[in-house]
């Protein structure tokens, strides 16, 4: 108990010397230990139903695929979105560019609120991020996608796993590439790492899913070390095609 009135301390000076920002509106919130303005949190809108049955996606008609997954492409088994993207994409932009690491926690609870559900029911070994580049993780100080993934796992009890899979390679941004242009600037990009013998089952943690181009060039390379169920989630989802 003691210990605890420490730790509770230590995070009220912290907030008091680094106050909180609003994950959508970057304003301090208040009340004090609240993670987001109640005004901001329908904001961030949930990505609901109809989505497609495969990546997640946000649907417009009756379909149950998009398009890309209706062709066939994609090498993971599922995967699901948090959120709508442009609603959360200056957030998510802040989150990984502008030093907003604490996005983190609330982001992970959410995710474990709304999709912790499709994660427990997959009954994954673990939940792996997507590594960035060691220069990348030098300049921007984290890896966004890796605490997602310690928030989520610490609010579902499914273990995180770090090194999983590794950056080799520093690519270039996928923004304003094609997809045909991802898929090459992606090729031979990762390359497993450790403490891979004994998953069967992983989800794959992202800030956002686009193409599907860094989840499916991950997917190959876990398949290639006998890991045969890959699935994903994503704090942000684009639209479907």
């Amino acid at each position: 108990m003691f210990f605890d009135l420490l730790k509770n301390a230590g995070i009220f000076l912290m907030d008091l010397v680094f106050p909180r920002r609003c994950p959508f509106c970057d304003e301090i919130v208040t009340p004090y230990g609240e993670k987001i303005h109640a005004k901001c949190i329908k904001k961030l809108r949930l990505l609901t139903p109809p989505y497609c049955l495969k990546c997640g996606k946000k649907l417009m008609g009756e379909d149950r695929y998009c398009t890309e997954c209706a062709s066939g492409k994609h090498k993971f088994l599922r995967g699901r979105c948090l959120y709508e993207y442009d609603s959360a994409a200056k957030s998510i932009y802040r989150f990984k560019y502008g030093k907003r690491p604490e996005y983190a926690e609330y982001y992970g609870e959410e995710i474990a609120d709304y999709l912790g559900d499709f994660i427990r029911d997959l009954k994954p070994d673990a939940l792996v991020p997507i590594p960035i580049h060691r220069k990348r993780y030098a300049k921007r100080g984290y890896n966004q996608a890796a605490l997602l993934a310690k928030e989520v796992s610490k609010n579902t009890g499914i273990p995180y796993l770090e090194g999983v899979v590794k950056r080799r390679r520093n690519t270039a941004p996928l923004k304003m590439l094609s997809p045909q242009e991802r898929q090459k600037n992606l090729k031979n990009a990762f390359i497993v790492g450790e403490n891979v013998v004994k998953l069967k089952t992983i989800i794959l943690i992202d800030d956002i899913y686009t193409t599907g181009a860094t989840v499916d060039e991950v997917t190959k390379v876990l398949h290639k070390a006998g890991i045969p169920d890959v699935y994903f989630v994503a704090l942000a989802g684009g639209e479907s095609i």
